[in-house]
Order: structure tokens, then C-alpha cells, then sequence
């Protein structure tokens, strides 16, 4: 039997732990925050999407940087056996839109809950309130164990880091993984918020504060050509926007954005072409005739978005329907189709729900994500640098590396 330090009590670090206790290892559990699972109990808007319900090999497709590197994990812990590890530890789950899987209670506290059943049923020995200062080597032989912020050393056969990114610095990410890769000799690679809201140009932004838009279409820009283009649904704040659409952008715009604005085109009506959507708007414009421009379309937006598409369509509000010119109307219905917005930026790691970048995987072996450099080391999560889109990726790619990294651990 071997003793094991896993370090960190997120997803990656839980799941890790009751692997390596399944194999027969002592093991030992260090947090430094006084709970498990800070951050699994905000995913998902505080439902946590466990991962997506997709044929396991259609997971690569939403991974953005490891895809290969992902393979042995994938398949080692796939989606599917993620569900049935939660189904048979009593927690049902449930399957929404886009194969997004939640437990059925709607509560991220029933996941984190099921997984502490989970360690105290392997014998997982956890340790609230512990920070690890640096971990410890020895030439010729590798990790020895950890050394403590107070000063205690504890040993170790093996240590699996996994201590999370830099996102949601509340909940304890504050990159001490990196700094523990680093003085092990790792390369840690730039590191970026990713899966963030945007901050735009327009002031109006601001009025729209919390209108969320669904079934509308947008398409990211640099200059003429598409970095991205999707369906579905969004959200604009106080500074920008935000919600799944947008999300999911700033993963795949992220190295376009240097300092540089990307325009953006909503389709506020996708079901419709110009010439469907000219000749609804033709027919209200019809039955309001005699009204004011400012009365008579209100219905085919919400309430909030009217204002703003009325002063941004160069029709003057007061003007009669009726004087309206076909050249003016086509040029309200080109606006529907292509609402104007420009990017300026990101938020920062505060906002972000991942990290982009992490530990060098070239430097990691993929079918045991142990170090190749120090042996004994272990690294699993969004340590790493591995990202993918939001719909329940991220986790599925904490739990396969968390279980690997357990299973694999000597």
C-alpha cells in the first residue's frame, strides 16, 4: 500500500482521491479552504452541469486545446460512466437540452454531498483548512511528499496536484498548481480567462442590463472574417454581454482578441430570411399605419430591446408608419437580421468559469498523467491546459483526469 497526497478538494481532486483509495492507497485529501468543492457549488448557476450525455466520442469536438492528449482519459472515465458513478451513489440525474446533464435535485450541493459519501466510503483521509507550501523530492527516487504553510512535512509515495486555475479567485483558485508545476521544472503555459463575459463599446448596453435574447443567431468578426457563429441564447449586462453564446466564444475568439475590438451581428430572427422578415414587418407596417414608428412594431421585440432598435434604425421615432420609405424599411429589417455590437475585451478571472493554459501537457504522460520529468507526480483538472466548451465539458474532462491520475497513482 501506498500513502497519497492529493492536493485540492475540487472535482479533479475528489475524484482522484476515491480512485487512488479504490486501488488500495492510503490516502490524504488537503484543502485549504474550510469546505470541499467550493467552485462545483456555483457551476451551473448553482445546479452543476456534471458533464453532457453526447456519444463519448463526440466529447472531443468541444474540447479546444488537448484534444489527443484527452484520449486515454476520456476513455478510461467516460461521460457515460461519470453518470452511472453518481447514479450509484444515490444521486439521480437528469438530461436537458444539449445532452447537459444535472442532478435531478437542481442543488450542486447534493453532487458535492454525494462525493463526500463517496471518500468516507473509499477511507479518504481529508484534510480542511491544509495548505501546502511546496511539494518535496528527492534525486533519483522523486516526489517524497508535501511540506505544509506552517512548516509540517507529511509524507508520500505520490502526490496527484490538482488544485484548479486562476478562475473564481473566491473559491480558493489562486494558482498554486502553477507555482508547484514550476519549481518542479514544468513549463506552465500564458494563462487567460476563457469561458468569460465580454465587455462592449455601446453605451446603450447598459439599458439592456439583464435582458436575456433566445433563438437568435450571432457572428463574431475580425474585419471581414468569421471567427464565430451560433445559435442560441444570450445575455446582456451592465458592461457587455454575456450568457452560453457568448461564453463559448471567448474560448474560440480568445487569441484574436490582442488588444484588438472583433464586431459582432446578432440575427434577433433566424427562422426568418430578409425577404420573410421584410414582409412581416410590411404587414405590421400595414396594420399601424396611421400610428407613429415608435408605436407601431413593438410587438416583435421585447420590451427593453425596443427603444434601443428604434433609435438605432436612422427612422425617426415620430415619423408615421405610413411615410415610411422601402429603402428605410429594408434598412430596419437589415438591422433585425444584423444588430450591431463591438467587443472590446474580457472580464477578468473573477468572472471566468475556467482558466485557459495551465501545466504544459507535452510534459505530462497522457495515459497516466504522471510527470515526465518527476516521478511520483500527478496532475489533474483545469491545472492543466485543457479547456473546452461550456455544456458540461469542463467537468467531464476534471472527472476523467481526476480518476486517471487516481487510478494510475503507484
Amino acid at each position: 500500500m501506498s500513502k497519497v497526497i492529493v492536493i485540492g478538494g475540487g472535482a479533479a481532486g475528489m475524484m482522484a482521491a476515491v480512485q487512488a483509495a479504490a486501488k488500495g492507497h492510503k490516502v490524504l485529501l488537503l484543502e485549504k479552504n474550510e469546505k470541499l468543492g467550493k467552485k462545483l457549488y456555483i457551476t451551473g448557476k448553482g445546479r452543476c452541469n456534471l458533464t453532457n450525455a453526447c456519444d463519448t466520442e463526440d466529447l472531443f469536438q468541444y474540447v479546444m486545446r488537448g484534444r489527443k492528449f484527452l484520449y486515454s482519459a476520456f476513455y478510461s472515465f467516460t461521460n457515460t460512466q461519470v453518470i452511472e458513478f453518481f447514479e450509484s451513489h444515490g444521486l439521480s440525474t437528469k438530461t436537458e437540452r444539449g445532452g447537459r446533464v444535472f442532478p435531478e435535485s437542481d442543488h450542486s450541493s447534493d453532487v458535492i454531498r454525494t462525493l463526500q459519501q463517496a471518500l468516507q466510503k473509499a477511507g479518504v483521509n481529508v484534510c480542511l483548512h491544509t495548505q501546502v507550501q511546496e511539494i518535496l523530492t528527492e534525486e533519483g527516487r522523486g516526489v517524497t511528499g508535501v511540506r505544509l504553510s506552517h512548516g509540517a512535512v507529511w509524507e508520500a509515495d505520490g502526490v496527484i496536484v490538482a488544485t484548479g486555475g486562476c478562475s473564481y479567485v473566491s473559491t480558493g483558485s489562486t494558482g498554486d498548481g502553477y507555482r508547484f508545476a514550476t519549481e518542479m521544472g514544468h513549463k506552465v503555459t500564458e494563462l487567460r480567462p476563457s469561458l468569460v463575459p465580454f465587455e462592449a463599446a455601446e453605451p446603450w448596453v447598459k439599458e439592456l442590463q439583464g435582458l436575456s435574447l433566445r433563438n437568435i443567431t450571432v457572428r463574431i468578426k475580425k474585419e471581414q472574417k468569421i471567427l464565430y457563429e451560433e445559435f442560441g441564447e444570450m445575455l446582456f449586462t451592465h458592461y457587455g454581454v454575456s450568457g452560453p453564446l457568448f461564453l463559448s466564444a471567448s474560448s474560440v475568439v480568445n487569441d484574436a482578441m490582442d488588444g484588438m475590438p472583433l464586431s459582432v451581428e446578432i440575427d434577433l430572427k433566424p427562422a426568418l430570411t430578409f425577404e420573410q422578415l421584410d414582409k412581416r414587418i410590411l404587414r405590421d407596417f400595414e396594420e399601424n399605419k396611421n400610428r407613429q414608428f415608435k408605436n407601431g412594431v413593438q410587438k416583435l421585440f421585447p420590451g427593453k430591446l425596443f427603444p434601443v432598435i428604434v433609435s438605432l434604425s436612422n427612422i425617426h421615432p415620430e415619423k408615421k408608419i405610413n411615410e415610411i420609405t422601402k429603402e428605410e424599411r429594408q434598412g430596419f429589417t437589415k438591422l433585425i437580421k444584423s444588430f450591431p455590437l463591438t467587443l472590446t475585451g474580457f472580464r477578468d478571472f473573477n468572472e471566468a468559469i475556467i482558466t485557459r493554459g495551465g501545466v504544459a501537457i507535452k510534459e505530462i504522460n497522457p495515459s497516466t498523467l504522471e510527470s515526465k520529468l518527476v516521478q511520483g507526480l500527478y496532475f489533474a483538472g483545469e491545472v492543466l491546459d485543457l479547456d473546452a466548451l461550456t455544456g458540461g465539458f469542463n467537468l467531464q474532462i476534471a472527472w476523467s483526469t481526476g480518476y486517471l491520475a487516481g487510478d494510475s497513482v503507484r
